[in-house]
């Protein structure tokens, strides 16, 4: 499923001003109200946009490390280990990668020992064989959305 230029212009407008009402984005993009709230109901069915809460900065709640740390995981013990990772709430998500680690998580932590804490917690549990943490120094291009979309909404 892809989706076209007027998909990717909508998006575009609800990403840069998210709490912009439907009725300004039919304005701006001069479609009809009834066009931009069905291509937005279409969007959110089939998964396109996840969701439209606020984006949280974890550094500006008081935890400024990100690491991301590869695990690797007793065979057959994927389940408790999610369990475990899903209990951690400096986990900010997990996901499942080939190659000789099982789980790539991206971390959050007041600190460097605040991290090694975490990580000999998660350690702690026989499920969990090994890690391998990398610390980010900084984000020259933080995640991001805009390029992709507007990517899909022209090859379309």
């Amino acid at each position: 499923m892809t989706i076209d230029a007027l998909d990717a212009r909508i998006i575009e407008v609800l990403r840069q001003e998210p709490r912009i009402g439907l009725v300004e984005v039919a304005r701006r993009l001069e479609v009809a109200r009834g066009t931009v709230q069905a291509r937005l109901a279409k969007l959110q069915e089939r998964g396109v946009i996840r969701g439209h809460g606020p984006e949280i900065d974890p550094a500006r709640m008081g935890y400024p490390v990100l690491a991301f740390v590869f695990l690797q995981i007793a065979q057959g013990r994927l389940k408790e280990a999610v369990a475990v990772l899903t209990s951690t709430p400096e986990v900010l998500e997990a996901t499942a990668t080939s190659g000789p680690s099982d789980l790539l998580c991206r971390i959050v932590a007041r600190d460097t020992e605040h991290l090694q804490e975490i990580v000999n917690r998660l350690l702690s549990n026989n499920a969990i064989r090994r890690s391998t943490s990398y610390i980010a120094l900084s984000q020259p291009i933080p995640f991001r959305t805009g390029p992709l979309v507007a990517e899909a909404g022209s090859a379309a």
